[in-house]
């Protein structure tokens, strides 16, 4: 699975980005997961499964809507993205993904 994660400068994601990495190896998956700012998600939603937002860009929902065509998009649980959980934000792209499969 392909996903991306975007925030106001792709700084704070980053290292959530690591995070969910280091879940994924737990768990014995292969994800590409990775982080833009909210500019740089056109140039990549063609790349991607699903999109997840950090919740200080959450205002930006409707227009991110808007240029994701079929990908979902969502905005990440404040908690788990300040508590910087990456199994967690792991698990909700996955259920983001399968729901969409449905």
């Amino acid at each position: 699975m392909k996903i991306m994660l975007a925030c106001a400068a792709g700084m704070s994601t980053s290292m959530l980005v690591e995070k969910m990495k280091l879940a994924a190896k737990e768990l014995n998956e292969e994800h590409t997961i990775w982080a833009v700012s909210v500019e740089g998600v056109e140039s990549e939603v063609d790349n991607c499964d699903c999109i997840l937002l950090g919740p200080q860009v959450r205002l930006q929902k409707n227009n991110i809507l808007k240029i994701a065509k079929n990908v979902p998009v969502e905005v990440i649980n404040p908690s788990d993205y300040g508590r910087q959980n990456g199994m967690a934000v792991l698990e909700f792209a996955k259920k983001l993904v399968t729901e969409k499969g449905e």
